[in-house]
């Protein structure tokens, strides 16, 4: 006599909204990320990003409060938001924060780029991966790591 097992879902354990016309559910990848601050340092923050890392300034819904959204490929992937009156720096909650990765490519053109700018950095080279890091800060002192697959870079 046969006896049936539950079968597990490919892309992990099947959902309850399996079936409904969402086969998967959870994280799927990043979405964006957001910074506060004062609006002195918004602006810095925006430039730096725009000429350092090379995201681009772009469109923003008029939401009540200040900001800029940057965007890489398209993709909105920074907001930068205006800190209310009076807020902390950090914000309450936000002390592990270390750094954010970006996959990047053109490793050389990026350095050039740093060093015309003068902006302080450090490379690592990942072992066995083959993938190069550069670590720098933005103005405010979050950590930025800069990705790229050395086999595309050589």
């Amino acid at each position: 006599m046969r006896r049936d097992r539950p079968r597990a879902h490919r892309g992990g354990p099947r959902s309850a909204l399996a079936g409904r016309g969402v086969d998967r559910v959870g994280v799927q990848g990043l979405n964006h990320y957001n910074l506060r601050a004062s609006r002195a340092m918004l602006d810095r923050l925006r430039d730096w990003y725009r000429d350092a890392i090379g995201l681009e300034v772009g469109e923003r819904p008029p939401f009540r409060f200040h900001g800029y959204w940057l965007y890489a490929d398209g993709r909105p992937i920074l907001h930068l938001s205006e800190a209310s009156p009076g807020e902390e720096h950090p914000a309450p909650g936000s002390g592990t924060f270390d750094h954010v990765a970006f996959t990047c490519a053109g490793f050389g053109a990026m350095r050039e780029r740093l060093d015309s700018l003068r902006v302080p950095y450090r490379v690592a080279e990942v072992p066995v991966t083959r993938l190069r890091q550069v670590f720098l800060q933005d103005p405010a002192g979050n950590g930025v790591e800069l990705d790229f697959d050395a086999r595309l870079e050589d």
